[in-house]
């Protein structure tokens, strides 16, 4: 038995593999850094497809597709009522996106792909009191997403770092919403059901509920002279330390890295993100000094929500909808996982353990 499944092999896939001990991670036989920042979001969601539907066609249709998708689920916005306002925006999206119907096809997948992108902002707009703004088709992925949050043309590093972000994102090996997908799909139920599995798993803080709070950190810590005493008084309470340590990697998650150089580049064209980025590399820098202290014996470094949090509150996302950001391009991992487990897996049924009280003897 094997508390969490770790170690466990539930799978076969072709489709990402997460090296733990080395900090690698490959996605369809591209390592990260061939990716991200050099791959579009359509570009990685049309290779993560390859193989899994027949019809699917090259990369520039599909990306065409994809946008006429988010002006199709766009529709959808007028679903979004006062009651949906009131929740958080991760559940208030998952609740319009369980509206699309539950097919198996490369129609029902790309419509799941483009939700995301287009319910997330007009949400957002919504609940701040302004008309939601709808798609333009000829737009990127990113690029779209951001001109439907704020009703800018987003500059190019600006568009490049969300790009970035939802490529780094997009599929992680078997992690517990890939999982939980997966589990749905393989009793042949729909992509959407596997899809709502996924958001529902991810927004758990153990998961990808976790980058709304570092905002909270770092603004508590205010200035990189207070971060050493406010991280030690954090440990002393007990606090866990969002943003640094992940079950899997034992060195630092390659993912940080990747945003952290998104958020460089991002910084060159503003006049605030440069002393955010300096207070977030300071309170890094605290953190693993003080973490090797506190634990030498585990392996805790900075992992991909860190640097997530601060590149998507430069791009004008609130921290409560870091997470909804996240299945923005998780998505992708998830129906192609789905769709991978529908062609070439079996239902997904595991053994427990009984450990509880044995029926009454009669006498």
């Amino acid at each position: 038995m094997s508390q969490g499944l770790d170690d466990i092999i539930a799978a076969e896939t072709r489709l990402s593999s997460v090296d733990g001990a080395h900090g690698i991670l490959v996605v369809k036989g591209f390592s990260l850094d061939q990716i991200a920042g050099q791959k579009s979001f359509e570009d990685v969601a049309w290779l993560l497809f390859g193989g899994l539907f027949d019809d699917l066609p090259d990369a520039r249709t599909f990306a065409a597709q994809l946008g006429h998708a988010r002006s199709e689920v766009f529709d959808l916005v007028r679903y979004i009522d006062d009651g949906i306002l009131a929740l958080p925006p991760m559940d208030g999206v998952r609740a319009i996106m369980a509206r699309i119907a539950d097919g198996e096809d490369l129609a029902t997948a790309t419509r799941l792909l483009a939700a995301p992108a287009g319910l997330l902002p007009a949400f957002l707009r919504l609940r701040d009191g302004q008309p939601p703004l709808a798609p333009d088709p000829r737009r990127g992925h990113a690029a779209d997403m951001l001109h439907m949050l704020n009703g800018q043309v987003a500059g190019p590093e600006t568009v490049g770092a969300l790009d970035t972000y939802l490529v780094t994102v997009a599929d992680h090996g078997l992690n517990a919403s890939t999982f939980a997908a997966r589990v749905v799909a393989s009793t042949w139920s729909g992509l959407t059901s596997s899809v709502l599995a996924g958001l529902a798993a991810l927004k758990g803080p153990l998961h990808g509920g976790a980058p709304g709070p570092i905002i909270a950190m770092l603004d508590g810590i205010a200035t990189p002279d207070n971060a050493e005493a406010w991280i030690e008084a954090a440990l002393a309470r007990g606090d866990r330390l969002m943003g640094f340590g992940h079950r899997i990697y034992k060195v630092r998650d390659p993912r940080a890295d990747a945003l952290k150089a998104a958020v460089r580049r991002m910084a060159k064209g503003s006049n605030l993100l440069p002393g955010r980025l300096k207070l977030a590399e300071a309170v890094e820098q605290a953190a693993l000094e003080i973490l090797h202290r506190h634990k030498p014996d585990r392996p805790l470094d900075v992992n991909v929500e860190f640097y997530t949090a601060l590149l998507l509150e430069a791009l004008g996302f609130p921290p409560d909808a870091f997470t909804a950001v996240f299945a923005t391009g998780r998505t992708a991992g998830w129906l192609a996982h789905a769709r991978e487990q529908r062609l070439t897996g079996r239902l997904i049924r595991p053994q427990s353990s009984y450990v509880g009280p044995e029926p009454a003897v009669a006498a």
